[in-house]
């Protein structure tokens, strides 16, 4: 079982590597995102990107940095199948991640401007932000020591893969391609 895990920057384009590695590779693919909101709706807590950092904050300091990764890795052995985690956002849930073994980080990134307008582009339910905002949620997920905490750049600079995707969505997937070539 090979295992991606994928990190990067707000609207970067994680979810477009996702969609190609299980659309073209079969990857069956677990959501940081997904079991947040989930826990967040059991929770009856707003639907928005601060409750999911907090939620998740809280989640590591009861359990431990790697806490809702290593959930989703449960579930990714019971598959038996190549998986994909998205998103990655603490160096703990990669030194665990690491430690199961057959495990390699994607990074993804892209301007700022660009990648603010993909994510009002997309709708999502935690993305009606502005600019602003949209700069200081990713200010605060960027770098802290504490290991429970967000710290995108810490796990950028530990992607096995770094992908800038400032092109076309078929550039990226031919970069995420030559990664595949080099580690299947």
């Amino acid at each position: 079982m090979l295992i991606i895990g994928i990190t990067g920057t707000l609207g970067a384009g994680k979810g477009t590597v996702v969609e190609y590695l299980t659309c073209k590779k079969g990857f069956v693919h677990y959501s940081v995102r997904a079991y947040l909101l989930d826990e967040i709706r059991k929770r009856g807590m707003a639907e928005n990107r601060d409750s999911m950092y907090s939620l998740a904050n809280e989640l590591r300091a009861l359990h431990g940095p790697s806490y809702v990764t290593d959930q989703l890795y449960l579930k990714a052995v019971e598959s038996r199948a190549d998986c994909v985690i998205e998103s990655i956002r603490t160096p703990g849930e990669i030194v665990s991640l690491r430690g199961k073994g057959n495990f390699f980080l994607f990074a993804v990134d892209a301007d700022k401007k660009l990648r603010y307008q993909r994510i009002t582009e997309r709708q999502s339910e935690t993305d009606h932000i502005s600019f602003d905002t949209f700069l200081e949620n990713e200010a605060r997920e960027m770098e802290t020591l504490d290991p429970n905490k967000q710290n995108l750049h810490a796990c950028i600079r530990e992607a096995d893969y770094l992908f800038t995707n400032d092109a076309t969505k078929e550039a990226l997937y031919s970069a995420v391609e030559k990664a595949l070539l080099v580690i299947m």
